[in-house]
């Protein structure tokens, strides 16, 4: 499973680097989007894709049974994903503004600051 996983990551980090590469400011967008999943794919695999059953300790133990899920990562991740849709809702406001002012999409034609 791990190796296909570091497929599919390379493959989005590949597809979000090319798409940032590109002159339209949506496709950057889309890039950064692809971008935040692939490090969100990254940390799971990275953290092991072992199923285990749930971190709780029961009565009496100072510790709980070995082969359980770790938590941190998925809590790092649920972060992330909240982090990266304020992250997209920005831009994509901040794209609608920009495109009002200036009319275009091509990065180009936006480094005029007389508009």
């Amino acid at each position: 499973m791990e190796p296909l996983m570091a497929l599919a990551i390379g493959l989005l980090y590949a597809t979000a680097i090319f798409m940032m590469l590109r002159r339209s400011i949506v496709k950057l967008v889309i890039g950064l989007m692809l971008l935040s999943n692939a490090a969100n794919l990254l940390i799971f695999t990275t953290a092991g894709m072992t199923r285990g059953v749930p971190p709780l300790i029961a009565e009496g133990m100072s510790q709980p049974p070995p082969g359980v899920a770790d938590p941190l990562p998925q809590a790092v991740v649920l972060t992330a994903i909240v982090i990266a849709f304020g992250v997209l809702a920005f831009a994509v406001v901040l794209i609608r503004r920009a495109y009002e002012v200036v009319k275009a999409d091509d990065l180009d034609k936006m480094k005029d600051t007389d508009t």
